[in-house]
């Protein structure tokens, strides 16, 4: 289940180092950040996506007027 790159060890490990270098004070506003960028990140996506969907839809229009 756990094979590969990241087991649970790594994860661990992982963790406390990003503990020492950021501090716990810090963690909070890095998710925070984290999770913004994310969110934007898939409301682009989705943006995108859907003036893909327009475009193509335009063109199907288009096509059928010739």
């Amino acid at each position: 289940m756990f094979e590969g790159l990241f087991r649970p060890m790594h994860l661990l490990v992982i963790l406390v180092i990003v503990l020492i270098i950021f501090g716990p004070g810090k963690l909070p506003e890095l998710g925070n950040s984290l999770g913004k960028a994310i969110r934007g990140f898939k409301k682009a996506m989705d943006d995108g996506g859907r003036e893909v969907e327009a475009h193509s839809e335009a063109n199907k229009v288009g096509d059928k007027k010739e």
